[in-house]
């Protein structure tokens, strides 16, 4: 089901059919059809829908100079007119008007970026963001993950501390390099469906205890933010790169995965929550 899962987000542009998806699953239709419902919890082709919906409303934020019929286009729906109106069932209102709210909440969010200290004159307006954008070709990386579907924030980082942590110490696991792939934009989609992998390098096929998958996070050109603040502004450095940075780039997401990167000799805090991590968002030419 991860792999069929997968499958749809990398592929909304096409046409997700039942035996197409069945095929990926290793299932016949009619068996598929079943578990899929089972095990999401709702249709496939309600899931295939909202999921269409949900990345479109992330481009909408992240692209706005892209045209709403090419964003349509790029999640599969036929026409900016079947688009528009499966946009506002969903999130009440226009894509046109989501799009502006989203960047208008992006530019508040400005303020809460971390800042180095006012130059020598102590002139504030003269402050630059301590974090620089760099982009950095990477090379596929083989992860085994863990998985959480729940809202994002505290309870983020209490599954790395209760769960993945002791799993990876029984593993041998603690000196290689982790990952955090949100897999949901919590703007477009409920914190309850929110999915999460707590990711860890390992070697191909390499047997481990627990009830980790094996997948590998692609290789190409990432736009990389370098984050060390607390940990509550971590949303704040997100929207930057995605709401701010990203339109201004001249370049535009494409269908990886976006993820946290946390080097084995990462700093931490555990008295004032400040850490550090890489922001990996996957770019492409618009």
């Amino acid at each position: 089901m991860h792999a069929v899962i997968d499958h749809i987000d990398r592929h909304l542009d096409q046409d997700l059919d039942l035996a197409t998806l069945a095929g990926v699953a290793n299932f016949s239709d009619f068996h598929f059809h079943r578990l899929f419902h089972a095990w999401m919890r709702e249709p496939l082709g309600e899931y295939v829908r909202r999921r269409r919906l949900e990345v479109a409303a992330l481009r909408l934020r992240a692209q706005p100079r892209v045209p709403v019929l090419q964003i349509a286009l790029g999640v599969g729906f036929g026409s900016a007119e079947a688009f528009t109106r499966a946009f506002r069932a969903r999130f009440a209102c226009s894509p046109t008007d989501w799009r502006k709210s989203k960047c208008d909440q992006t530019m508040s969010n400005a303020d809460q970026m971390p800042r180095k200290p006012p130059m020598n004159n102590g002139d504030s307006n003269q402050r630059e963001n301590t974090m620089n954008v760099k982009l950095i070709d990477r090379e596929p990386v083989t992860v085994a993950y863990l998985r959480h579907t729940g809202p994002y924030g505290p309870q983020i980082t209490e599954f790395w501390m209760k769960r993945v942590a002791p799993w990876m110490e029984a593993n041998n696991l603690m000196s290689r390099p982790r990952y955090g792939v949100a897999l949901d934009d919590p703007h477009s989609t409920q914190p309850a469906q929110c999915r999460y992998d707590a990711c860890v390098e390992i070697t191909p096929h390499q047997t481990l205890a627990g009830d980790a998958r094996e997948k590998v996070l692609p290789g190409g050109r990432y736009a990389v933010l370098a984050f060390s603040a607390p940990i509550h502004t971590i949303g704040a450095a997100w929207d930057y790169l995605l709401g701010d940075w990203l339109p201004k780039s001249g370049l535009q997401l494409d269908s990886r995965p976006m993820f946290e990167h946390y080097p084995v000799n990462g700093a931490y805090d555990a008295k004032t929550g400040a850490f550090s991590c890489d922001i990996c968002v996957p770019v492409t030419a618009l």
